[in-house]
Formats: structure tokens, C-alpha cells, sequence
């Protein structure tokens, strides 16, 4: 019902589609993303009707919403995973990951073991209330039986549940689905994941015939891989040092909630970092993908610290202009539409440092900022009790806010098909850093996108066309003699 009451905010903002993370129930012991039962709404949330109400209500808006599929793992309390417990063989036996003797631990994989009437140990994906489900492995080894492979018909039987479960989301009204681990599913895969490819590319395959409209987004940060093989998007994930992480963050100290050393990244003023930290990476990436899907841009995620730890609501300006500008559909993390703070927390439902940044959404100055009538110590995680902190309500009618800054952004997106996610790309300026010196161009369209994240005025040495004519600013631009004249952190669209 929270989500039905908010839909005209979201379609205001500017966001066409909502991405919901695990909503079904499940004991909460990695937030939701420990699955006692994929088609049933978690009493906390409401129930089955209510969710196909938001999807209802959603396509009122003409917005879409994607549930968050987790296909490699359940929770323990999973119906499938207490009946693959038993030392009789059923037809669960084979839907995890079992070894033939308790003994024996899955090399390479974290199990549990000693839990079970039956004699095996079971293979975990990530925490140890999360068995992983059977998909088989590449190559099983002969001398461990209990590997099955891919055409086995275990494996074979836990694809066609996962099918099963999403045909049932979609038939009531689901869009598609974001894909949590999708790399994970056959284990000991090849290099290029050739057999979880294969499942991937099986599961389009059913989908363009029964779903033809349905979206697959994949949470794997291997466009070569995902959207080559069934994917319509795939995200560009932050891991410490990579082209994402370069723009907004590259800090220190995001696995134990402090994140410091930071001021690295290129959107950071006085960084002196260049964009080639970034395009290294991802143009290569780009060029070789482009055709396929989308490799997709967010401001932050459930798994990533907010990035306004590490940027001011200047900084976060540039950084947001620049993600919304670029190819790709892009995601924002709820919140970072006004800047909310990453909160240092002790770690609620398998959250650890990722607990900051799931508090929830701050709207106004009411009581818990808008979230909650109940109690501060019975809502799910406390919000930013800081005088200064940010609330829809108190950047609404501000023209300067970052709320409104994200309004006109997306507004403007909208508003011209040079941006659309597939629209031409091409990178007209990026010079090596040099001093203050760190403008990026590039060239969307008929459009030309230009940043200049450092604390200092620039000029660009370009030849533009006459006709020219800025269309979009923050900060200070002017085109004077043909040559673009950039203000300290500002950002510009001619066209």
C-alpha cells in the first residue's frame, strides 16, 4: 500500500519503472533474498491481491515494475529444501546441491552439514541460511556422483520450477524481473559462464514465446556475457576500482561501514582524478555490447553505500547529470533524489555495512520524517536525526534543490529521444588529467554533453557548429567565438 501511495511521486520524478527488491516471504535472514516461498507476498508488505494491485495501479501511470528474482539459492525454510532433507528420495532430492556423505563438504562452496536425515552436506551460495539450488556443474567430476550436470534431471527440474515461478508474477501483471546473482547458477562454470549462459538464453527463449514483452535485467556486471545471452539489461556494479567506481566513489573502507580516503573519485572537486579512469573500462565494454542490450548506469543500490558519503549535493549534481545522460537506463536508488545520508549501523537482517544504506525514506519533518506514525525504536532502521537532513518536503519548492535538480534532468531525458537508452554515443573530449584540468564531452544524437567537475573555469578546444545553442545547464556555460567556456563544476547540453 506504501508503494500504491507513492506512485505519483515516482512518476513525477521522472521514473518509468520501479524495481522492487525480494518482497516474498521469507525468515529475513539476508533481507528478503532468502526465499521461504517465491509466490507469496511477505505478510510485512501485504499480501498476493496487494501486489497485483501495484502492478495495476502502476500501468494506470504507464509505468512498469520488475520484481527481484533470486533463482540460485532459497532459505532454509523453504518447502523444497526440508523435503530435499530427507533420507528418502523425493522429488526435492535433487534440487540442491548435495554432497553423498556428510563428511564430504562441496570443494570450493561453504555447506551445512549435520542438519538432515539424509547423509550429505548441502552447498551455500553466500550466507549459510541461503543453500544453493541444482543447476548441475560444468564438467562434473566423475568421482564425486552427486555432481549432476546441467541436462541432468535434477538441474532440469529446478529450471523448469524457476520458469514456473515467473510465469506466475507475470501473469498477474509483473513486467519482468532483476536477476540477483545470475552468474551463480552452474557451478564450476567455465571462464565466459558458457553453461549459465545457456540457461539464461532457455529462459528468453520461453519467455519471447509466452512473455515477448517481458524485461530481464541481470545483476552481474557482464554485459558480454548477460546480454549476449538473453538479458535486455545488465548492471554496471560498483567493485572497488573498477570504471564505476572511479565516477562517484573509490574509497576506502565499505566492508566495515566508514567508509574514508575518499575525495578519489572523478566527480569529486578537487580529486585531480581524470575520466579515463572510467572510460578505460567501459568504453571497450560499450563498443563490444551496445547492440545487444543495455549495460545500465545506478546512482546506488541495496549493496552500496549512498554515494552523497563521498560527494556533496554539487558534486552529486554533476555525477547524476552525467549517469542520466549516458547510454543505458538509468537507476535511481530511492532517496538519492535528495541526497539522503549513508548511516553508520550496527547490522540489521544480514545487512552489515549495507545497512546505512537501507533506512527508510525520509519525506517530510513529521514524525520519522514521514515514513512511520509508530514508535522510533519499532520502525526497521532509524532515520537521519540530523537537523539538516533531507526530506522531499524541504526541497519541493526549492529550484536550486537536488530534488528539483533530478526532476529537470529526467524531464529533459524524457523530452528527447538523443537520449533514449540506445541512442548513438560518442565520445568527442577526454583529455588525460592535467592539474584542474578534467572536462568530458560526449555526443548523444544530435546532442553534446560536456562536464567539468573541477573547482576551476575551463575551455574547451572543440569545433562546434554554428547552430549550436545550449539547451541545458548546471552552473556557468557560454559558447563565446565558437569555443565552449565551462564554469567551475558545471555541466551543459547544446544542441
Amino acid at each position: 500500500q506504501g508503494i500504491i501511495e507513492k506512485l505519483d511521486y515516482i512518476k513525477e520524478l521522472g521514473c518509468n519503472a520501479i524495481w522492487i527488491n525480494p518482497c516474498f516471504l521469507s525468515p529475513f535472514g539476508d533481507a528478503g533474498y532468502d526465499v521461504a516461498d517465491y509466490c507469496r507476498v511477505a505478510p510485512r508488505y501485504g499480501t498476493n491481491e496487494d501486489l497485483k494491485r501495484v502492478f495495476e495501479e502502476a500501468h494506470k501511470r504507464d509505468m512498469h515494475v520488475l520484481l527481484d528474482l533470486v533463482p540460485g539459492h532459497t532459505s532454509v525454510e523453504h518447502p523444497w529444501f526440508k523435503e530435499s532433507m530427507k533420507a528418502d528420495r523425493n522429488e526435492f532430492t535433487d534440487r540442491y546441491v548435495w554432497t553423498n556423505n556428510v563428511w564430504e563438504a562441496p570443494e570450493g562452496m561453504g555447506s551445512l552439514r549435520g542438519i538432515s536425515e539424509r547423509d550429505g552436506a548441502c552447498a551455500i551460495n553466500f550466507f549459510s541460511n541461503q543453500p544453493a539450488l541444482n543447476y548441475g556443474f560444468y564438467q562434473p567430476d566423475p568421482e564425486k556422483p552427486w555432481q549432476q550436470s546441467f541436462d541432468d534431471e535434477g538441474p532440469q527440474a529446478t529450471l523448469a520450477a524457476m520458469e514456473d515461478v515467473m510465469r506466475f508474477w507475470l501473469n498477474m501483471g509483473c513486467d519482468g524481473f532483476r536477476v540477483d546473482m545470475a552468474s551463480s547458477l552452474v557451478k564450476n562454470d567455465t571462464k565466459n559462464k558458457k553453461y549459465t549462459c545457456k540457461i539464461w538464453r532457455n529462459i528468453r527463449d520461453m519467455l519471447d514465446v509466452e512473455y515477448p514483452e517481458a524485461a530481464l535485467i541481470a545483476e552481474w556486471n557482464g554485459p558480454r556475457m548477460s546480454l549476449k545471452n538473453g538479458f535486455d539489461m545488465d548492471f554496471y556494479l560498483e567493485w572497488g576500482g573498477n570504471g564505476y567506481s572511479w565516477l562517484m566513489r573509490n574509497y576506502e573502507g565499505t566492508m566495515d561501514s566508514n567508509p574514508h580516503n575518499i575525495g578519489k573519485a572523478y566527480f569529486c572537486k578537487n580529486s585531480g582524478t581524470g575520466i579515463d579512469k572510467f572510460l578505460d573500462e567501459y568504453l571497450p565494454t560499450y563498443k563490444a555490447t551496445h547492440k545487444d542490450g543495455l549495460w545500465c548506469f545506478i546512482t546506488c543500490n541495496h549493496d552500496t553505500i549512498r554515494p552523497s558519503a563521498g560527494l556533496t549535493v554539487e558534486e552529486l549534481r554533476l555525477a547524476y547529470a552525467t549517469l542520466f545522460t549516458l547510454p543505458g537506463a538509468p537507476f535511481v536508488y530511492y532517496g538519492d533524489e535528495i541526497g539522503m545520508r549513508y548511516l553508520p549501523l550496527p547490522t540489521k537482517e544480514g545487512g552489515y555495512f549495507r545497512t546505512g544504506s537501507r533506512t527508510p525514506m525520509q519525506w517530510d519533518d513529521s514524525a520519522n520524517h514521514g515514513f512511520s506514525t509508530a514508535d522510533a525504536k519499532d520502525i526497521y532502521l532509524p532515520v537521519d536525526t540530523a537537523e539538516d537532513a533531507p526530506t522531499v518536503a524541504a526541497q519541493a519548492d526549492d529550484p536550486a534543490s537536488l530534488l528539483n535538480s533530478v526532476k529537470s534532468l529526467l524531464a529533459f531525458r524524457h523530452a528527447h529521444k538523443d537520449l533514449n537508452s540506445d541512442a548513438p554515443f560518442k565520445v568527442l573530449y577526454a583529455p588525460k588529467a592535467k592539474d584542474d584540468y578534467r572536462p568530458f564531452v560526449w555526443q548523444r544524437g544530435d546532442l553534446i554533453c560536456a562536464v567539468n567537475p573541477a573547482g576551476v573555469s575551463i575551455e574547451l578546444p572543440l569545433e562546434l557548429a554554428e547552430d549550436l545553442k545550449i539547451q541545458y545547464t548546471i552552473g556557468q556555460a557560454e559558447i563565446v567565438n565558437d569555443t565552449l567556456s565551462l564554469g567551475a563544476q558545471s555541466f551543459v547540453i547544446l544542441g
